[in-house]
């Protein structure tokens, strides 16, 4: 049966499909939808697929494979270890700091399964930034590889810092992953009861002003957001619009395989890539580091279906497959998230990988990732909009600084509810306040919706660059930088300026061996965008740009990194 409109597909789905019966809860104090069948907590979706896909591949890491019913039989030893080791119990924090190994997501899910709190710390964070992590989550246990150790050694003394190794050489004061886990004392799931609303974990912010928040979510709230995303592909399919996945040579469908490129600590890997592929039965390949040749090589290996990453590994991707000669045929999707994608990339990976659907979404780590989305044929026709709500539990308002609603194609804040919002923010009620209102996430972003419910983000609120009282949406000139086809990446930022207040600066990193100077590239601008929104000065660099822990371009940091290059070498035209 195929349906012409996704209202009538998402009415038969809640309704004859058990998982996605949609009821309502309070919640905090607040009624909201929910699905009425979903499973209780996170353990109970690691044991419900490792029931259905046992044998199957699931971990993949440098030739070593790891199957879901193994993967099981891991987390229950090491949930084990924690209770008769350390004594963790529901409530109790405990850290995860290292680079995506498979241990990562063992560590993860064993905290789960005897109801603590996942701390995820930034595994990029200085010495001092993780001092602060520990301080503000109170956790007192870690997970951590040998450079993380490294890192916190000056402090892990002072504040008593019990710290499992993972991986690496055997360093003072901390006990090894593997001696723990060979002594375990059982591969049975330990018999502990969680609650639906119990929080699953602490996921900080990026922190670009100030120390970063932690964000405090919930088994609800991450399970809400896993369903949602399940049950979008259903309706798609109920359109007649899902996407054939690749088959072997007797015509049989693979397994789902996805390359995780993003690392733990942020909402997309963990959710959006880790979770999803645990519940739906996928194979998840894990890189050791990002590298756009041997990502090629790993999609054509291991059959890859589904791509994702940053906006600039997609270009990277597609330039590397390029030089390869290799078309990937086994893609089906390339989806990007933790940043915009530039209007002019979406038709370059529409015509360069034309069997792979570009998607693109938008989430934040304070709704579990769940939020907006938009792939296929619609993001080509419309590759600067962020896309429709998931169904079925969102709903989203569009308001002015007095909280009213705005028309349709009025800009506004964007606002969103659901059972996937954050339970709060640790330790600081008053910006919880002032972020969720009556179960309303105002999330701080500049946004417009059209009469068909299609989102366009126009900017972050702090992000407006106002020169001479003229409002300069980033985003918007980051969209023309790259539409030139010699530019890799950019950003723009603002410049102080005497007369004017702010203008434009970029950092820009061209493709390799591409010529191309500031003039050229601003007079390219001139005919995409109006003149006062042009660059004044442009950086060329000939590394990525700088990224905050969220794989965002962090303008912050690249502002401060070109206006300290003064009239450099860097610099060109100033």
């Amino acid at each position: 049966m195929t349906f012409e409109t996704a209202a009538e597909a998402i009415a038969h789905i809640t309704s004859t499909e058990p998982m996605f019966s949609v009821g309502e809860a309070d919640i905090r104090g607040v009624r909201l939808k929910v699905f009425d069948n979903a499973p209780p907590h996170l353990r109970a979706v690691l044991q419900l697929s490792a029931a259905e896909h046992a044998d199957k591949d699931f971990l993949v890491y440098e030739g070593k494979r790891t199957s879901f019913s193994g993967f099981e039989a891991e987390v229950s030893r090491l949930a084990n270890v924690l209770i008769a080791e350390y004594g963790i119990k529901p409530g109790d924090k405990v850290a995860i700091c290292m680079r995506n190994y498979p241990e990562y997501m063992t560590a993860m899910m064993a905290i789960v399964s005897v109801g603590g709190v996942v701390v995820f710390l930034n595994s990029w964070w200085t010495s001092e930034e993780l001092v602060y992590g520990f301080e503000d989550s109170g956790a007192r246990l870690v997970f951590a590889d040998g450079p993380r150790v490294g890192a916190m050694a000056p402090f892990a003394e002072r504040m008593g810092l019990a710290i499992i190794l993972v991986r690496g050489e055997a360093i003072a004061n901390t006990r090894a992953y593997a001696d723990l886990m060979a002594n375990a004392s059982s591969d049975a799931a330990p018999d502990v009861e969680i609650d639906t609303d119990a929080d699953f974990a602490v996921m900080y912010t990026s922190g670009s002003t100030g120390h970063p928040k932690g964000v405090v979510q919930t088994h609800r709230g991450a399970i809400s957001a896993l369903l949602s995303w399940l049950m979008s592909a259903l309706v798609r399919e109920a359109m007649g619009n899902g996407v054939a996945m690749p088959t072997d040579a007797d015509g049989e469908e693979l397994q789902p395989a996805m390359l995780l490129t993003t690392p733990m600590f942020h909402v997309s890997a963990t959710h959006a890539c880790f979770l999803v592929s645990l519940a739906t039965g996928g194979r998840l390949i894990l890189m050791h580091k990002w590298d756009a040749d041997a990502a090629v090589d790993l999609i054509e290996r291991e059959n890859v279906a589904r791509f994702f990453g940053v906006p600039t590994m997609s270009a990277e991707l597609m330039e590397a497959a390029i030089r390869s000669g290799k078309s990937l045929p086994t893609l089906r999707a390339l989806e990007a998230g933790g940043a915009k994608r530039p209007a002019a990339q979406v038709a370059k990976l529409a015509k360069a990988m034309p069997h792979a659907e570009p998607a693109t979404g938008f989430g934040m780590t304070e709704t579990n990732a769940l939020g907006i989305g938009i792939r296929g044929t619609d993001y080509i026709e419309r590759p600067g909009a962020a896309g429709r709500l998931y169904p079925p539990l969102q709903e989203l308002k569009i308001v002015d600084d007095d909280d009213n609603i705005v028309p349709n194609g009025q800009v506004g804040e964007l606002a969103i509810r659901s059972s996937a919002n954050m339970r709060c923010y640790l330790n600081k009620p008053e910006a919880t306040a002032d972020a969720l209102r009556d179960g309303w996430l105002y999330t701080g972003d500049l946004a417009t919706v059209d009469d068909e419910g299609i989102v366009t983000i126009v900017d972050r609120k702090k992000d407006m660059i106002i020169r001479g009282g003229e409002n300069i949406s980033c985003l918007e000139v980051d969209a023309a930088l790259h539409m030139h086809p010699d530019v890799l990446e950019a950003a723009v930022f603002s410049m102080p300026d005497e007369r004017l207040g702010e203008t434009v600066g970029a950092g820009v990193r061209l493709k390799p061996d591409a010529e191309l100077d500031e003039a050229a590239l601003q007079g390219f601008l001139r005919e995409q965008i109006s003149a006062f929104k042009v660059p004044v000065k442009i950086w060329f660099r000939s590394e990525p740009l700088p990224r905050g822990g969220t794989e965002k371009t962090d303008r912050r940091a690249l502002r401060t990194e070109c206006l300290g290059a003064g009239a450099g070498a860097s610099v060109l035209g100033g």
